[in-house]
């Protein structure tokens, strides 16, 4: 096998976890706050898929949550480290990304969206984390790092990439690839077509009922978190596990299984420093779904296609 180019070894930036967890925890919080906004106001998905972030090429996006007969969005730009709150009447704020604590970013995005005319009451504490400290009261988290903000979300960009292109290749039921900022990863979810025992909850301040929204589906979920491991580590699990899951042998060599997580984890780093960065991340995705797919006796050919079936046809004439 050949090696790739520096430049696309390059893509996949080196960001250490112990480097930058403070910035890390801020943002966490941060971004926690934009996606209550979000959730303040777009109606339910299946799943809580309507309170998500996504990838943008400069950041990550609510993308437009709807207001009236109107919308808005919030956008986390790490080029330029602002949040840019953004109305279809055409009018825009921005908040610097900078050192703050959580309360002072509350305060100005809610400025922000009160100077736009937009009312977004949110829950006052943040979820899935502890303590849970009132975003109001929030001094304790009041760090930001422009340069480890900005290769945070390159990593987010490569993760979201392969993602993507894995997510092409399921016709079945799939979640979009999305931003959950409750446990800050990026994940994309494919679905059985069977319903799921409730889930039994137990994630800190989080009722159990948002739980058993989210797994009330079969599933095999995947994804990156930027807390594991030297420099985070892409994950996979399903829900219900189903027998001899955690035995089924994946790739590449670096994969193993958690048990103190309950799943399979790859670090980051294992990805990065790989002759192809982008085939060994495809193999862990592709593996550990079928792990849970065959030992689940999933329906694979209703459930799988080829993404490129109707390339001849789509390409232009030349």
């Amino acid at each position: 096998m050949t090696e790739l180019p520096v430049r696309d070894r390059a893509a996949w930036p080196r960001l250490r976890v112990a480097d930058w967890t403070e910035t890390r925890d801020t943002l966490h919080m941060w971004t926690q706050i934009v996606g209550k906004i979000r959730l303040a106001h777009a109606p339910l998905v299946n799943h809580w898929w309507q309170v998500t972030l996504y990838v943008t090429p400069r950041g990550l996006t609510t993308s437009a949550i709807p207001y009236g007969t109107g919308a808005f969005d919030l956008e986390f730009d790490f080029v330029d480290h602002r949040l840019a709150v953004r109305s279809s009447a055409g009018s825009a704020r921005h908040v610097r990304l900078e050192p703050k604590s959580v309360a002072r970013f509350h305060d100005e995005t809610m400025r922000a969206l009160g100077e736009l005319g937009i009312e977004a009451p949110i829950q006052s504490h943040p979820n899935e984390v502890e303590p849970a400290i009132p975003f109001r009261e929030d001094d304790r988290h009041a760090s930001y790092d422009a340069s480890a903000a900005h290769l945070f979300w390159r990593q987010l960009l490569q993760a979201d990439r392969v993602l993507n292109a894995f997510r092409a290749r399921f016709v079945g039921k799939v979640s979009p690839v999305h931003f959950f900022w409750g446990a800050m990863d990026l994940a994309c979810t494919r679905f059985s077509g069977r319903r799921a025992p409730p889930h039994p909850g137990g994630a800190p301040n989080c009722g159990d009922w948002v739980m058993v929204e989210g797994y009330s589906r079969e599933l095999s979920s995947c994804g990156f978190w930027p807390g594991g491991g030297g420099e985070g580590a892409f994950y996979a699990y399903a829900y219900p596990e189903p027998e001899g899951f955690a035995d089924h042998p994946v790739t590449p060599a670096d994969a193993f299984w958690s048990r103190e997580n309950g799943q399979f984890l790859l670090p980051y780093e294992a990805v990065r420093t790989a002759r192809d960065p982008e085939a060994a991340l495809t193999g862990f995705l592709q593996t550990t779904y079928e792990a849970a797919a065959e030992r689940g006796h999933w329906d694979r050919a209703a459930l799988e296609d080829d993404p490129g079936r109707w390339d001849a046809r789509r390409r232009p004439a030349r």
